[in-house]
């Protein structure tokens, strides 16, 4: 009985420890993760099925130790791409958004498909 509950505390330990919601995303035998650069990504993973753009506002922070600090009150664009990859009917899609050119969340959508391009 000891022996179950040691391995269940180990593992909620495991899934709360730091650094474990980190996102990634596999690209065959490529790992792509949190603050990859689009370049990076395109590099390991080809291009993506489709790609959409916008921009949000944002007020300038910087963070010096931990701390933010932010060097303006008015807000400032920051450019947001949504990246799919469909990767077949037998497999998950999945979305990766990158605002300012890096990697910040990896999404699960649902099953891909076929699609024209995959010839």
């Amino acid at each position: 009985m000891k022996k179950s509950t040691a391995i269940v505390t180990m593992a909620i330990v495991a899934l709360w420890a730091p650094g474990a919601g980190a996102d990634s995303f596999r690209c065959g035998t490529r790992l792509v993760s949190d603050g990859d650069s689009t370049d990076k990504v395109e590099a390991l993973c080809g291009p993506p099925s489709s790609i959409q753009r916008h921009e949000i506002l944002r007020r300038p922070v910087y963070w010096v130790r931990g701390r933010p600090y932010y060097s303006s009150y008015e807000p400032v664009p920051v450019p947001v791409e949504y990246w799919t990859y469909n990767l077949g009917p037998h497999k998950l899609m999945r979305r990766l958004k990158f605002e300012d050119g890096l990697l910040v969340d990896v999404e699960t959508l649902t099953h891909g498909y076929y699609s024209d391009r995959d010839d």
